[in-house]
């Protein structure tokens, strides 16, 4: 979507392309990129928050062209023909980012003219999707905390006459004739099951964790043999690992208790692929990605570079199920009890984490943003 706002809302129009003195070190303050592109699309200037941007130093950007970063066919540059040509501020609203070397999706990207540089343009990136990461986060938090009390009602309400019917039922089991028995024993599977969900709904509950130093690889290695040997016997698994990642802030049984139930959904995923669909693969990637912060109620920041995905080529999450995914009870599976992504983002919540799920036919990838240890946190 475009707007073309009045000239008086363009960022900086009059900023020349050789900025100096204090002009750099009001832009250079600003926490948003903005770059200058001059009228032969080479780079005139760029502020330092467009070196984490585009993941470019300064120097090096200076020396390029915007098409040595972008492809000649992406919106920025119809964008800026437009500028140039209507001389005023024009606006795009989610932009997508793609190269080789970049990728941001939802980007707002706004252009302003410069008189004093006749074809020169002030472009400005806002990128919302880290914003929207953890909005959608602080939702997932929110289902978990309402799972978590009714966790505790139903340990409190349910769990007592359970056991009571299950004893009944295994009395009237040794009583009863041939013909009841079966039905004694009935109820006592059902009472097992009910049993089992609300233990499952007890994870939810608020008790604080014991976190230490762990090793995220020997985690995800541990669950891939688990995965092997079971409900992923028949699907390749492919590594790509970063030896060097420092160990994770965490509690290593549930770090193997998400990161086992996110390959059990890829691997059931999978196991719906049609006949002529390509070979199936599970993905485990690791990576350093240092772009996402999280502020604590202690007003404090906590940086979470830690990346870990686990990526499926299955037929990918529908349209009308993805906003819902963490919601607790939603499940598309006969037998499934809704509670296990929804579990996943608690205890990544509780980690200090984020959790995201990006999905489209033949891919879905669910990320991880962890936090790792640091010089305050070398001991439990």
């Amino acid at each position: 979507m475009r707007e073309s706002p009045s000239p008086s809302d363009g960022p900086g129009g009059c900023t020349p392309a050789n900025v100096t003195g204090n002009g750099r070190i009001v832009l250079d303050s600003l926490a948003l990129p903005v770059m200058v592109v001059r009228a032969d699309n080479s780079i005139g200037y760029v502020n330092s928050a467009a070196e984490p941007f585009f993941g470019m130093s300064r120097s090096y950007l200076a020396q390029s062209r915007l098409t040595d970063l972008l492809p000649a066919d992406n919106p920025v540059f119809m964008l800026m023909e437009q500028v140039r040509a209507q001389d005023h501020t024009v606006v795009e609203h989610e932009v997508a980012l793609e190269s080789p070397r970049l990728h941001h999706d939802g980007v707002t990207v706004q252009g302003a003219p410069m008189p004093e540089e006749p074809g020169s343009v002030v472009l400005t990136f806002h990128d919302f999707s880290a914003v929207r990461v953890l909005d959608r986060q602080l939702t997932f938090r929110s289902a978990a905390r309402s799972v978590a009390g009714m966790a505790a009602i139903l340990a409190h309400e349910v769990k007592n006459p359970l056991s009571g019917i299950r004893g009944a039922a295994q009395l009237l089991e040794t009583s009863v004739g041939e013909s009841d028995r079966e039905l004694a024993v009935l109820i006592q599977d059902e009472v097992n099951r009910i049993r089992d969900l609300v233990d499952r709904m007890d994870m939810f509950s608020d008790r604080p964790i014991e976190r230490r130093p762990v090793n995220i690889h020997r985690v995800l290695e541990h669950v891939r043999r688990l995965a092997q040997q079971g409900f992923a016997a028949d699907i390749r698994f492919q590594e790509e690992y970063d030896p060097s990642l420092p160990p994770v802030w965490g509690n290593r049984d549930q770090l193997v208790q998400v990161l086992l139930n996110l390959v059990k959904n890829a691997a059931e995923a999978l196991h719906d692929h049609p006949a002529d669909a390509p070979a199936p693969v599970i993905t485990l990637t690791t990576g350093y990605r240092p772009g996402i912060w999280v502020s604590t109620g202690g007003g404090q920041r906590v940086q979470l570079p830690l990346l870990v995905s686990v990526r499926d080529n299955g037929p990918g999450i529908p349209d009308n199920i993805r906003p819902h995914l963490f919601e607790p009870f939603l499940t598309t599976k006969t037998t499934g009890s809704g509670l296990g992504l929804a579990l996943a983002g608690k205890i990544v919540g509780d980690h200090g984490g984020v959790i995201e799920v990006e999905s489209q036919p033949g891919c879905t990838d669910v990320l991880l943003h962890l936090p790792v240890v640091t010089e305050d946190r070398e001991t439990p």
